[in-house]
């Protein structure tokens, strides 16, 4: 085992450091609740309230507390699936920023921090969502001077290396824009993983490699495959051969991963029922062993408990980050259940067979019995992994098809990460900057908040659970754009049934005309105002976005004709009009068939072309227009969240007598708690 630096530094240390998060704890002691944390390059950093925590019983206090603890145990693993050398320069980055006793106001300290708060953010050297490698913004020179003011003992070096020789391995990751420039990179005619820079395939593997491996395991008569793939990295060793390097305790990050068995383990007296402890039984029983048909087994146990208050997530889960589609990034997110915005989402639930009955797809492509569908609303009590800082504002898991087939789905919104964003935006003049009239902002202000609740509670409660793929299609047919489309598929089911007379039926919206909100914020994002997160002279790389302008540019290209949607001018500036309503409904069905029908069939030709022709492309004009209005706000259009702190407050006996949440906690300062108490990892694996 190689010896893991630690950077052991005392609060008082860190407050030197940390001029900006001091603010905010004194202001956090002034206000009721401050949701802005901190605020640095592209990005905003906020806090979530966790309502109701107070209330729950000490019990599941505890459970929440092992949970959590497990959550961000396993931090380390991202950075190193990101890439190879993501832990490294994280830990040279903090070794500086800590001891650092130059001129640290100077432009180069700044930039510095800068970069270093940009890697935190974003689990790795690369952005989040655009793929790209940071600019570090200081010079190797400077990097350099302040690494021979460092001890050795204080640098992330491998065994018998100098720090010379650490800087000669790795400044090139750092200040070579052509060395590892993109982490991931899922279209295009190069080899998409020599392309890429993450950590999922090592040795020089190719794509073809890659793809011949994991053929040769499908069995397109087995109607209950596991995913293959899903928990290893794919290795070429020296002489040729290929194998898989499975993460699990004993095998790869096995120092992490027993981490986070040791805090299920703990969590296990405090489960609130037989079913809920046979679920975390089961991921320990996963994390042993690394077999994937009882990663499947743990899927079924979990998706099948639905009675329980607490829930979470904790493992690897989504494939968004490998070129292939095939290897799932770690990731934890830890809650309990809002009871009384959950009477919205069994509404929804209850309802499934009827919204599968009526989609406008083809019959032969609808399943005929919908099993399973269980969703909730949800207060996520702690964020880990690829969940943190950036969370998703919902969850729709298993990922099996044939799970989600034979025994369902559960579906989360997580309303208060929506309100934590909607609280951060108010009066920050975005709306009156890209919104066409007063009549669509009234709409937004009347109706946005519920109507973006509600599109993510179909998109992931039944969008991504309708649906079948027929008999012998391979479910990674699709390949690279597996993930693209996926979204857009849930996307366009939800877009269709806001619009639905049935929703305003059921109570879900106020009135039938409040859909329209969420219609013109979608296409407004989805043809304009997400290019700001997107470099000028860059195209679209992140799953998601691709699918939002695919739906979009799809929509207004095929109804030109009819002008259902139109770029208009007002003031020398650009902005989206929707004169026909009904009619985009109506494109929206239409695509959603055409999507469905691609995933049912495995079409891989015509996903490839629907995705290459609508989501990848940005308009240049365009494109500079909106990041020229956007910059004039001075907002950030990247948002994540620093997480409270938990703590268990202990009689003189040493008893738990209970669990606080503390929110003061500055984003610095949490991640450099985190680096100190959650690195397990060494810094090459």
């Amino acid at each position: 085992m190689k010896k893991i630096i630690v950077l052991f530094v005392s609060l008082t240390a860190m407050a030197g450091c940390l001029g900006k998060e001091k603010t905010a704890k004194e202001n956090m002691n002034k206000q009721e609740f401050n949701y802005v944390a901190d605020q640095f390059a592209d990005l905003q950093i906020l806090r979530y309230r966790v309502q109701g925590f107070e209330t729950l019983s000490l019990k599941q206090k505890q459970l929440l507390y092992h949970l959590s603890e497990a959550a961000l145990t396993g931090r380390d693993i991202l950075y190193d699936q990101n890439n190879r050398y993501n832990l490294p320069v994280r830990r040279l980055i903090e070794a500086v920023y800590l001891n650092y006793q130059g001129d640290r106001k100077s432009e180069p300290f700044q930039a510095l921090e800068t970069y270093l708060k940009r890697i935190w953010f974003a689990n790795g050297i690369h952005h989040h969502y655009g793929q790209d490698k940071f600019n570090p913004g200081f010079s190797p020179e400077f990097l350099a001077h302040c690494i021979g003011r460092i001890h050795a003992n204080q640098l992330p070096l491998r065994p018998g290396q100098t720090a010379d020789q650490l800087m000669t391995e790795i400044f090139p990751v750092i200040f070579d824009p052509a060395v590892m420039a993109k982490k991931t990179v899922q279209s295009g005619r190069q080899d998409l993983i020599l392309a890429s820079s993450n950590n999922y395939y090592a040795g020089g593997i190719t794509q073809k490699e890659a793809e011949d491996f994991y053929a040769k395991m499908m069995d397109p008569n087995n109607a209950t495959p596991v995913s293959y793939g899903l928990n290893s990295r794919l290795v070429k060793e020296e002489d040729g051969t290929i194998t898989e390097k499975v993460w699990k305790v004993g095998g790869l990050y096995t120092q992490a991963i027993e981490k986070i068995v040791a805090e299920l383990e703990k969590a296990l007296p405090y489960t609130e029922n037989d079913k809920q402890k046979a679920v975390i039984e089961k991921l320990i029983d996963y994390y042993k062993t690394g077999d994937l048909q009882t990663f499947d087994e743990y899927a079924i146990l979990w998706v099948e408990d639905t009675a329980s208050e607490v829930d979470f997530v904790n493992g690897f889960t989504e494939t968004y980050g490998d070129p292939l589609g095939i290897k799932a990034s770690w990731e934890s997110t830890v809650n309990f259940i809002n009871k009384e915005a959950t009477k919205r989402t069994k509404v929804i639930s209850d309802n499934a067979q009827w919204f599968e009955d009526h989609s406008p797809i083809d019959k032969r492509f609808k399943k005929k019995e919908v099993k399973g569908v269980s969703a909730k609303v949800i207060t996520v009590s702690m964020l880990g992994g690829d969940c943190y800082p950036a969370t998703p504002i919902g969850i729709n898991l298993p990922n099996a098809d044939w799970i989600r087939r034979d025994h369902g789905s559960k579906s989360v919104t997580i309303e208060n990460i929506t309100e934590a964003y909607d609280r951060a935006s108010q009066g920050n003049g975005f709306d009156e900057e890209f919104v066409w009239s007063d009549e669509e902002q009234s709409a937004i202000r009347k109706y946005g908040f519920i109507t973006d609740n509600l599109h993510t509670d179909l998109h992931e409660c039944l969008g991504h659970g309708s649906g079948i793929i027929l008999p012998g299609v391979d479910p990674n047919a699709l390949k690279a754009y597996s993930s693209t489309l996926e979204e857009t598929r849930a996307d366009l089911f939800g877009l269709y049934y806001l619009a639905d007379p049935k929703v305003t039926e059921l109570g879900l919206t106020p009135n039938a005309e409040a859909y329209k909100a969420e219609y013109y914020k979608y296409m407004m994002n989805g043809l304009m105002t997400q290019l700001v997160r997107i470099e000028r002279g860059k195209d679209i790389e992140e799953s998601h976005m691709r699918n939002r302008q695919l739906i979009a540019r799809w929509a207004y290209e095929k109804g030109k004709d009819a002008n259902t949607v139109s770029f208009e001018k007002k003031n020398g500036k650009t902005y989206i009009r929707i004169n026909n309503y009904p009619q985009l409904r109506k494109l929206f069905g239409t695509l959603l068939a055409e999507v469905q029908r691609i995933k049912s069939e495995g079409d891989f030709k015509a996903g490839q072309q629907l995705v290459e022709d609508y989501a990848v492309k940005v308009d240049r004009p365009l494109h500079t227009e909106v990041l020229e209005r956007y910059a004039r706000l001075n907002l950030s259009p990247y948002k994540g969240f620093v997480n409270p702190v938990m703590k268990e407050i202990k009689n003189t006996a040493g008893e738990v007598t209970d669990v606080i949440l503390d929110y003061t906690e500055g984003y610095a300062e949490q991640m450099l708690r985190y680096s100190k108490d959650y690195s397990f990892l060494p810094a090459y694996n």
